[in-house]
């Protein structure tokens, strides 16, 4: 059976940090490229980085999570993982990451895009 799956997420205070994980199984990541998106309660699903398969190509969100957010993988492990400082309360969303074989590129914030996604992580921004 191929499914990602999210691990990493939690209640943090403002300021703090978490480190999200997708893991792979039934498939090997390492020819796909992957994406996080985050969905808030009433809003639709966003994309806040991508990488490409062999690393070479990342991109943020513009102005709400670059500097803050970095992502990385690791093909050994078959596992992307998204760094998140700096939290902030509007940073509180279920994260998804999602992988596609076909290179998104510029088109890499469409949901559509995706082959495959995970089931989630609620991450909660709170003092």
């Amino acid at each position: 059976q191929l499914q990602l799956v999210e691990s990493g997420g939690g209640l943090v205070q403002p300021g703090g940090s978490l480190r999200l994980s997708c893991a792979a199984s039934g498939f090997t990541l390492d020819a796909y490229a992957v994406g996080w998106f985050r969905q808030a309660p009433g809003k639709e699903r966003e994309g806040v980085s991508y990488i490409s398969s062999s690393s070479g190509w990342t991109k943020y969100a513009a102005d709400s999570v670059k500097g803050r957010f970095t992502i990385s993988r690791e093909n050994a492990k078959n596992t992307v993982y998204l760094q998140m400082n700096s939290l902030k309360p509007e940073d509180t969303a279920v994260y998804y990451c999602a992988a596609v074989l076909l290179p998104a590129s510029s088109m890499w914030t469409d949901p559509a895009r995706y082959d495959y996604w995970g089931q989630g992580t609620q991450v909660t921004v709170s003092s």
